[in-house]
């Protein structure tokens, strides 16, 4: 009986042990989505009063946990069918269409951004301070204000994570379910957590810079430089998070699609490589971001002529 629960015990440690090392592995294979989630959560939630500014990262935070649960299990179970079906010798990947669809969405909704700006370049001239009207506002409503906030961000988010946990399970394909479900669980959790945390301290940036003007010398010139600081950091947030949806839908693009992955090995090969292969990933990103938007507004003009 103590032998069997020591056993019990041994085969619990390895396991952990095992999920541990291959969380490491994941985690540095999907770091550098992680800037890109960063940038563009932190630029989704910026806008609202500074009151709400933590509910609403709290609620995007429960939703990106929400998308987890749905993304982990799912991946897992459609990478089971997957491999059954490969050896059985149907090779249909499952995964790398539905992961292109969502590259998609994002190359579009950073293409739709990009067309408002320019031509509402006078109006979002001062886009800060207009969010600042929109909630002194009295006329605007509030609750459908953060609402329309929180799910974009939490539909952005879905993409994202739907991208990490993919890349996540690349590196554990070979091994136990067991290690499997372990590595995505730790890592989904390590990433919200990561991820929300920093978005959280870089909204109320501002609030501690106000802060320490307050307490005098070193502090209060320190407080004065966050303050100059802030919004610059927002704004470059902004266009850092446009970025990111061309870098991380044109990269998951160029992945699914034979042709431009061998045009950007070809263009890798240029020194230095790794920015020629971020400019392709933005250049496709972009191209196909247009030419969906170009598709839905022509599926619009034509539904309303038929109308």
């Amino acid at each position: 009986m103590a032998s069997g629960f020591f056993a019990l015990l041994d085969d619990i440690a390895t396991l952990l042990d095992d999920v541990a090392a291959m969380t490491k592995v994941a985690a540095k294979q999907t770091a550098g989505v992680l800037g890109d989630d960063l940038a563009l959560n932190a630029q989704q939630v910026s806008g609202t009063h500074a009151d709400r500014e933590l509910p609403v990262v709290w609620a995007v935070a429960k939703g990106s946990l929400r998308n987890k649960a749905i993304l982990v299990p799912a991946a897992v179970v459609i990478a089971t069918l997957e491999a059954w079906l490969r050896d059985r010798g149907v090779g249909i990947p499952l995964i790398l269409p539905l992961l292109m669809l969502g590259g998609l969405y994002l190359c579009f909704e950073g293409m739709e951004k990009v067309t408002h700006h320019l031509m509402h370049r006078g109006a979002d001239a001062d886009h800060p301070h207009a969010l600042e009207a929109a909630v002194a506002d009295p006329d605007v409503d509030l609750v459908a204000f953060e609402r329309d906030k929180i799910a974009g961000a939490v539909r952005t988010d879905f993409i994202l994570s739907a991208e990490i946990i993919v890349i996540a399970l690349g590196t554990v394909a070979d091994k136990p379910l067991s290690v499997q479900l372990g590595v995505l669980v730790a890592v989904a959790v390590a990433m919200t957590i990561g991820v929300y945390g920093l978005v959280a301290g870089i909204v109320k940036l501002d609030d501690l810079g106000l802060s320490l003007t307050r307490r005098g010398g070193l502090r209060a010139r320190l407080g004065r430089a966050l303050l100059k600081l802030a919004p610059k950091l927002m704004r470059l947030l902004s266009v850092a998070g446009t970025a990111a949806m061309f870098l991380v839908g044109g990269g998951i693009l160029r992945h699914g699609l034979p042709a431009l992955h061998g045009l950007s090995e070809a263009v890798q090969a240029v020194p230095p490589g790794w920015l020629w292969s971020a400019l392709f990933d933005a250049g496709v990103g972009m191209l196909a971001g247009a030419i969906v938007l170009a598709l839905l507004a022509l599926a619009t003009r034509l539904r309303r002529r038929a109308a």
